[in-house]
């Protein structure tokens, strides 16, 4: 069988891992339109628990990862009326190139092809293919290609934000919000190598007009969110990598296969980066779609209905999880206006999969401080 994987991002080199693992004779070549070494973004981070399923069915691929991660156990929110400690809420992150050079070694190992370099411009271009799979992002070909068919949508929040680094290492996931003369601004910062950390800047579309970021060339719009974060950054300038203002995409199928066409990772659905599940999303795309082939080798429109289904019912109970904090981030200016223990009760549990019940076992000290103020 001859299985081209548009894409080498995660979810398209773990595919081609596993399909060759488990079957070394089919004919696996993921196309990538960029160079090995390219990557927009620095780190990644993961919920604490988010790779144990790796863990379980590829023991291996868990070990090659988590050497290279950073880790902690608890998360801070900087609210501008004080710092507050949400113990028990552990993430580790990796940086983002890492991830994919590992995930590379992992597709060689197994001898599956990866072309880099190679822009598909036409699904034509695959049609010796007996399955082509949808592995290339928010901008997918394949989805783009057979929009109508698949009931592809794609929306956009109202915030804006940009993707930079810092040498400035921080100890925990941190929150930090300020207000300006603008209005607020948000940093999701996280270190993701000894001397690095992610720092996302997010504001409204009313401070970011009002700020007048959309005039600003990119070397002005950097100085000015230093500027903004100046204290939280202690004179560390920011790194900037295709750091422009963007706003996160909703994408959304009805149908995740046509034909001998199928979606996966953000090419399929996105998850807002607030809640550190994209990467984690994706992987996991590639083990259901791989199980799925798997059990129906020979009947490709019965292995897509298998992922659909098993996938389906997960996924959407994450992405909703996903969309409702998204909401929360849209009106993080009005959230401010709470007193600091009240916002950060209203962070956690924005959710909708935290209650305080839970918190009581998860974040014992932050209860115990939540329900002293």
């Amino acid at each position: 069988m001859r299985i081209a994987i548009l894409g080498a991002g995660p979810a398209g080199l773990y595919l081609a891992f596993l399909i060759k693992r488990r079957a070394p004779d089919a004919d696996v070549t993921v196309f990538e339109q960029n160079p090995a070494d390219a990557t927009f973004g620095f780190g990644v981070v993961f919920s604490d628990r988010a790779l144990d399923f790796l863990r379980e069915d590829d023991e291996d691929t868990y070990a090659a990862i988590v050497p290279s991660m950073e880790s902690w156990r608890d998360m801070t929110l900087n609210h501008p009326r004080g710092r507050i400690v949400i113990d028990g809420i552990g993430f580790a992150a990796i940086e983002r190139l890492k991830l994919l050079q590992l995930l590379q070694a992992r597709a060689a190992s197994v001898n599956a092809t990866t072309i880099f370099g190679c822009a598909v411009k036409s699904l034509d271009e695959l049609k010796e293919s007996d399955i082509v799979v949808g592995a290339d992002g928010v901008n997918s070909l394949v989805r783009r290609t057979y929009a109508n068919e698949l009931g592809a949508t794609v929306g956009h929040l109202t915030n804006r934000f940009a993707w930079f680094g810092t040498g400035q290492v921080f100890e925990t996931l941190t929150q930090t919000f300020v207000e300006t003369e603008w209005g607020p601004f948000n940093a999701h910062h996280y270190r993701y190598a000894g001397d690095r950390s992610t720092f996302i800047v997010e504001t409204g579309a009313d401070t970011f007009a009002r700020a007048g970021l959309a005039q600003m060339d990119a070397a002005s719009s950097q100085a000015f969110c230093e500027k903004v974060f100046a204290a939280t950054l202690d004179g560390e300038p920011l790194i900037a990598n295709n750091s422009i203002w963007r706003q996160f995409p909703l994408v959304h199928n009805e149908r995740w296969s046509h034909g001998k066409y199928v979606l996966m990772g953000d090419a399929l659905h996105t998850a807002h980066f607030s809640i550190g599940s994209g990467t984690r999303l994706a992987l996991e795309d590639a083990i259901a779609l791989d199980k799925a082939l798997a059990a129906h080798p020979q009947d490709v429109p019965a292995a897509f209905a298998a992922y659909e289904a098993a996938r389906r019912p997960v996924l959407e109970k994450l992405v909703g999880g996903a969309n409702d904090s998204a909401t929360w981030y849209e009106h993080f200016g009005d959230h401010l206006k709470l007193a600091p223990a009240d916002f950060a009760m209203s962070y956690i549990t924005r959710s909708g999969r935290v209650d305080i019940e839970r918190l009581r076992k998860l974040s014992p000290g932050f209860v115990s401080w939540y329900e002293s103020q």
